[in-house]
Formats: C-alpha cells, sequence, structure tokens
C-alpha cells in the first residue's frame, strides 16, 4: 500500500509541475478536467452524478472555464444566474425526482470545486504566475506533510475530536509554520528569476501561512462531508490517495486564497 501511495504520489508531483510550468491552454485543460471529476465525485455522494441536474452542473463548468479563456461573458453573474434557473427548471418539471439537498449540492459544487480550482489556472497568469501557482502546493501539500510529522513527533491537544481525531493543535502549528518556511525557502531559491527583494520572499512566505491554515479548513470541510454521508473516500482514481477531492481538498479552498492575497500583496 505505501509503495503504491508513494509511486502515485511522485507521479502526480511530476504531472502537475509539467501542467504549471507548460501553463496556457494545457493548464487550463488540465484544471477543467480535474474539476469536472471532482464534481462528478461530489455528485456522486448524493447519487445525482448521472443525472440532468448533474449534467447542468458539468455544462456550467465547462461554460465557466471557456469563459475564462476567451471571456465571452460580460458579467460572470450572467452565467451564475442562469445555472441556478436552468437548475430549478429541472428541479421543478422533474418534481419529485429530485430534492432540494441534491438541487442545492449541484449549485454548490460549481463553486467549491470549479471555481475555487480554477484560481490555480488564474494564478499562472500573474506577473511571476510560474512561481507562484507553487505557492498553492506548498501551502496545501506542504502544511499537510509539516502537520503530519510534528503531530506525530509531539502531537497532544487534539484540534477537533469529533471531527478528525488524529489532528493535534501543535501539527496544526506545525503546518502553517513549514508552509512559511518552506516558501521562504523556494522563494530564495528562485529569487533571481522572480527579480524579488527579501521583503518580498518574507511576504510570500506570510502569504503561505494564511494559505496552509486555511488549507486545513479545507481538508475538514471534505472530511466533515465524508462523515455526514458515510463515506471512506470520495473516489478511487489516484492509487493510494482516493479520489481528486481526497487529495486536492485543502488545495481546492488555497487557490483563490493565493491568488487575491499575492495579488493584492505583490500587485
Amino acid at each position: 500500500m505505501f509503495k503504491t501511495r508513494l509511486l502515485s504520489g511522485i507521479i502526480l508531483v511530476i504531472l502537475t509541475i509539467l501542467s504549471v510550468v507548460l501553463g496556457g491552454d494545457v493548464l487550463l485543460t488540465v484544471v477543467g478536467c480535474v474539476s469536472l471529476i471532482g464534481m462528478f465525485e461530489l455528485y456522486r455522494v448524493l447519487g445525482v452524478e448521472k443525472s440532468l441536474l448533474g449534467l447542468v452542473g458539468y455544462l456550467a463548468a465547462i461554460i465557466y472555464f471557456l469563459d475564462l479563456r476567451f471571456a465571452f461573458l460580460p458579467d460572470i453573474l450572467i452565467l451564475v444566474f442562469g445555472f441556478m434557473i436552468l437548475l430549478m427548471f429541472v428541479y421543478v418539471f422533474a418534481y419529485p425526482k429530485y430534492d432540494a439537498k441534491q438541487l442545492m449540492t449541484v449549485f454548490f459544487g460549481l463553486f467549491y470545486v470549479a471555481g475555487m480550482l480554477s484560481y490555480t489556472y488564474q494564478i499562472r497568469l500573474l506577473n511571476n504566475g510560474l512561481y507562484l501557482t507553487f505557492l498553492v502546493f506548498l501551502c496545501s501539500w506542504g502544511c499537510d506533510t509539516c502537520a503530519y510529522c510534528v503531530g506525530m513527533l509531539i502531537g497532544k491537544h487534539k484540534m477537533t475530536p469529533k471531527l478528525s481525531p488524529k489532528k493535534s493543535i501543535e501539527g496544526a502549528v506545525g503546518g502553517v509554520v513549514g508552509a512559511a518556511l518552506l516558501t521562504a525557502l523556494y522563494a530564495f531559491i528562485f529569487r533571481g528569476q522572480m527579480g524579488i527583494n527579501t521583503m518580498e520572499i518574507w511576504l510570500l512566505a506570510a502569504i503561505s501561512a494564511v494559505g496552509g491554515l486555511i488549507s486545513m479548513v479545507g481538508d475538514l470541510t471534505a472530511s466533515a462531508i465524508k462523515r455526514n454521508y458515510d463515506i471512506k473516500d470520495y473516489g478511487h482514481l489516484i492509487p493510494g490517495h482516493g479520489g481528486i477531492l481526497d487529495r486536492f481538498d485543502s488545495m481546492i479552498i488555497t487557490a483563490p486564497i493565493v491568488y487575491y492575497l499575492a495579488y493584492f500583496i505583490l500587485g
């Protein structure tokens, strides 16, 4: 099991790096496909992954990503309201085939998965976007790894005993500090390519600290949904890791945070 998890993890990291480095339409396509799979996994929790409601959700996500590329919508709220109205049509005229929980999950899924993950692509478009995009992974995966190690070594006080008994406050602190230090090291190594000074290196570390803290909320949110519906994993697409939402749960919520902090703090 460990070898399988390690191998699939290495492959996942390689594919991630390759997608980010290539950027452009390649990254947009990858993020779009990952989002659609993630939405499928979320919709499957409530049994609407192959339903007409689900199809409306997938269609809205595809239009959203196409608009990111071609900017044909004058206002993104057109998509939001159109999506909501179309869902209502399906809900009403198929009644009582779907219940309100299914309707709201499909609506929620577009923003929770596709909307948030899309910021990975949008970060890539910023100045120094190539290097800033990797902050998302340093925040989420770096924080998760550091939190696990620190928690195993000195973790004593449970952070959320009912939701995730193994997570500790000490581990959480270690994860946030670890994400910040990893980012500081990363930014120091690539400071020449990025054209940043010492102050900006520490600003990036601070961004990662905030992102790392929030990434734990993303992780726990995905866990809470699984506990609500008594499921172990969202899927089995990534051997040893589960589904897309199992592996990218912390990254989902981190991407928009990194984007806006980087955009407003670093310009």
